[in-house]
């Protein structure tokens, strides 16, 4: 073996340590304030003079040119600072990488189903070869074994009869449809809430996206009304001035999933407030923001009750521990046959990530 050594640059490790810190950084400051670059450069100066990450070896200036020469970030219009495709795909990336540091071993995926068929991984049990299995799943070492047992072992010949391939199971698909609560109450009272539904939404994306292809993902969010976002939209989406039509945003996810291919089909849920809005059929907004307005919850419950019929479940993950939400989810839950959590906002990624992958396995009924 040839050694080459080199003199230990303790500058240049600290430096490679520091670029990752501060992508970590500058990409959650990026989803919290909606996209704006320059505001979350300006954010990621003032903590890097706090924190002493800024020196006269390497400053903000220097960060912002290292971004640029990755092509995270380029120079719009007048000068300001937007991100790029790659920039954009990296915030996915950053948003799934803690979803999965979370989760405890053993939490399994690949959406397998029990049963056994063409397809999918490989198990450990093979059987008799049959007319029309593919010979690339030849298990040689059972097959070896067949013929011995059959010949002997002095005159090995393999025929048809000893050929034995490897079983494999079948992966089912699913199609999913996120809804994100951006009602005013996602970020009332100075708790923000909407920008850990956004990097669920990011790492959603980016699981689907690379891991599991097949399957589809659509995300939607509901106020006033429901509509549907693009995935590269995500990083600049906020809360507004909204009322909470829940029932629109089931109506929508329904809408999308009807149309789906995929056996499996679901609808996820991220909301802290109780619904407060409904969609009148001349199109009029119906809006009672106190209390639990019996006729704005009797035409949720109806929706959910829908889904239920289409075999569509619905799981909730309220980011509050509101009374008056808790009663309308356990009639909901109940309705629909689905599941709801109470989910703490720094453990939002990882509940939504354990129980995604949870509900690919198999037909969903």
């Amino acid at each position: 073996m040839d050694w080459r050594y080199g003199e230990y640059d303790a500058w240049a490790e600290g430096l490679k340590k520091l670029l990752e810190l501060l992508s970590k950084v500058f990409d959650q400051l990026v989803v919290a304030l909606d996209g704006d670059v320059d505001q979350a450069l300006e954010v990621l100066e003032q903590l890097g003079a706090r924190q002493k990450w800024f020196d006269e070896r390497f400053g903000i200036e220097d960060f912002k040119r290292w971004l640029e020469q990755r092509g995270t970030i380029e120079r719009a219009g007048q000068g300001a600072m937007t991100l790029t495709k790659k920039g954009e795909q990296g915030l996915r990336t950053t948003a799934l990488e803690p979803m999965f540091a979370a989760m405890r071993r053993g939490a399994g995926g690949d959406h397998r189903v029990p049963a056994a068929g063409t397809g999918g991984e490989r198990q450990a049990e093979s059987r008799a070869w049959e007319f029309g299995d593919e010979l690339d799943r030849l298990d040689p070492v059972a097959t070896l074994k067949a013929a011995t047992l059959r010949a002997g072992i002095d005159e090995i010949q393999i025929t048809e009869d000893d050929l034995r391939i490897h079983e494999t199971e079948h992966q089912s698909s699913m199609a999913t449809v996120l809804l994100i609560d951006v009602s005013h109450s996602m970020v009332l009272y100075g708790e923000d809430r909407i920008t850990p539904a956004k990097q669920v939404a990011l790492g959603l994306c980016e699981l689907i996206t690379t891991r599991f292809p097949k399957d589809s993902l659509d995300v939607c969010l509901f106020g006033d009304t429901a509509w549907r976002v693009s995935m590269e939209e995500i990083p600049y989406l906020s809360a507004g001035p909204y009322h909470t039509n829940t029932r629109d945003g089931l109506r929508l996810a329904r809408d999308i999933l009807r149309k789906k291919r995929q056996q499996n089909r679901q609808i996820v849920m991220l909301t802290d407030g109780k619904p407060s809005a409904l969609t009148e059929p001349d199109g009029e907004i119906y809006k009672n923001p106190f209390g639990l307005d019996r006729r704005v919850v009797n035409k949720t419950l109806e929706e959910a009750e829908a889904c239920r019929r289409l075999g569509i479940p619905i799981t909730t993950f309220m980011l509050t521990s509101d009374p008056l939400l808790v009663e309308f989810i356990e009639d909901f839950t109940r309705v629909n046959h689905g599941r709801a959590y109470y989910s703490q906002l720094d453990r939002l990624g990882a509940f939504v990530l354990v129980d995604y992958v949870r509900n690919r396995r198999g037909p969903i009924r």
